[in-house]
């Protein structure tokens, strides 16, 4: 084995424990093909018990409400929300399949509620509503989708409909159908009305969730090592796992990250987009990959103006397809083609770690797995020769 081969190896089994040091938050398995993201919790043993969903035998992801569940079509972690699919019609109808739970009721109690990004058609309605603050006209939009919609054609029979938009006071928690209101509804999610019916997305309502606070705690083996449990100064008779000195909580990802602040000593409020201002805390790890791949700092002003900062300087490196440029010139020496493609492959997966969009970043699940597979890689070809 070269020494470059063993270094390589080296850094990669160092690199592994950095993915619990970094990221103690328990995060639930997918469910089927769906990530579940923290702090959304599919069992009593991973995420936050305030924020239950439910992964059922088929691998459909669902969100629980107070009599009802409903399928979730979508999650997005970076906005705090879900997608869920509203009732349908029973056949021949124009009565939602949740008329007897009075359609979609949310625990208030919960960290959930509807967002206004919905546009809510009420359907088969009955006279009270026209006293409503609802838009129940003969313009209103509800009328252009039962008339464009053949699956919705039995509610051309009930002559008032209203459209309304989701999030007020009154809807924030419960988008309700009953047999002296409106007996069916249905729902779209970031709607543009200007478009004809046919080109409308399907039936979908938007769940925000509120950010979590830090986890909840018995005893301090309840905590991972960045973080003391103790009561809760908010005076909920709870413990949390608070993070310690130096260190913030990161309800996102459920973990404590560093707190780093602006290190350009001509500051960082000058309106300038300043790299070495840029240093995201999220993307932790990435950057410790880095620092171990080049060792070099996160942060150092030793470097170039444009290089002071770790991250921002190989990516550049990157789009310039050099990165072999910034690696340790001890790893480099003597370095096989495996040797080389082992450190190309850790340098590229520290930089995809590093994306600014939270959806274009591999989860730690997949880190984890990347890097065990380069792992056997390297081994194998190690092991060849």
């Amino acid at each position: 084995m070269t020494p470059a081969a063993a270094a390589a190896l080296l850094l990669l089994v160092a690199a592994l424990p950095l993915l619990s040091l970094s990221y103690a938050a328990t995060r639930c398995p997918d469910c089927g093909s769906t990530p579940v993201p923290y702090p959304l919790s599919t069992s009593p043993t991973c995420g936050d018990q305030s924020y239950k969903v439910q992964c059922d035998a088929g691998g459909t992801l669902l969100f629980d409400t107070v009599n009802n569940s409903y399928p979730i079509t979508s999650v997005d972690p970076e906005s705090q929300r879900l997608v869920i699919q509203p009732a349908s019609l029973l056949a021949n109808t124009c009565v939602t399949t949740d008329l007897a739970d009075q359609g979609v009721q949310l625990n208030s109690s919960l960290p959930f509620n509807v967002t206004s990004s919905n546009t809510i058609l009420y359907l088969n309605c009955t006279t009270t509503l026209l006293n409503s603050p609802l838009n129940c006209s003969s313009a209103s939009l509800c009328h252009t989708y039962v008339n464009n919609t053949p699956g919705a054609a039995a509610c051309g029979a009930a002559p008032i409909c209203c459209t309304f938009q989701a999030g007020g006071s009154a809807t924030s928690y419960s988008i309700r159908v009953r047999d002296a209101g409106c007996r069916a509804y249905t729902s779209f999610v970031n709607l543009d009305t200007s478009e004809p019916v046919s080109l409308w997305p399907k039936p979908g309502m938007e769940i925000q969730w509120v950010l979590p606070p830090e986890p909840v705690c018995g005893a301090q083996s309840d905590c991972d090592g960045n973080s003391t449990c103790r009561a809760d100064p908010a005076g909920s008779r709870v413990s949390r796992c608070f993070c310690h000195a130096g260190l913030t909580w990161d309800p996102t990802q459920g973990v404590c990250v560093e707190n780093v602040t602006c290190q350009d000593p001509d500051g960082c409020g000058n309106g300038q987009d300043s790299s070495y201002c840029r240093f995201n805390v999220r993307n932790s790890f990435g950057v410790v990959l880095l620092e171990l791949l080049t060792s070099q700092k996160a942060i150092d002003f030793n470097r170039a103006a444009d290089d002071v900062n770790l991250a921002v300087y190989v990516q550049r490196t990157v789009e310039e397809e050099r990165i072999m440029d910034v690696v340790d010139p001890i790893l480099k020496e003597k370095a096989s083609t495996v040797d080389v493609e082992t450190m190309k492959a850790l340098g590229f997966l520290a930089v995809g770690c590093l994306e600014e969009r939270r959806q274009n970043r591999p989860s730690m699940k997949e880190v984890a797995e990347e890097i065990e597979y380069i792992i056997s890689i390297a081994t194998a070809k190690v092991a060849e020769s």
